[in-house]
């Protein structure tokens, strides 16, 4: 078994910020697949369906889509997509690493 590494602010701030302060949980869910799902595949980008989230996540792929939406609001992540029905692509937004750096 692989064991995936977290920032400490994933734990600590996020997911008291999403679950607590926003009432989205499914968005640290999602969060957390996509974080994996990167972690895993070695990229800076992963493409995911709705369906292949809603499976994974085992939410419905409205909760996904609301989570998505909160993700991107809160500018936790970028979704890029070629043309409208395209599958997209996620970028996790690790703001925090860039506030340490300097």
């Amino acid at each position: 078994m692989q064991h995936i590494p977290i920032d400490e602010y994933v734990i600590d701030v996020l997911l008291p910020d999403l679950t607590g302060h926003d009432h989205a949980p499914t968005a640290f869910l999602v969060y957390i697949i996509l974080w994996t799902a990167l972690y895993r595949e070695e990229q800076k980008r992963i493409a995911r369906s709705l369906q292949e989230l809603s499976e994974t996540t085992g939410l419905s792929k409205s909760a996904v889509q609301n989570a998505i939406r909160v993700l991107k609001r809160r500018g936790l992540i970028k979704v890029f997509k070629t043309r409208p029905t395209a599958i997209p692509e996620y970028e996790l937004v690790r703001h925090w690493v860039r506030r340490r750096a300097r």
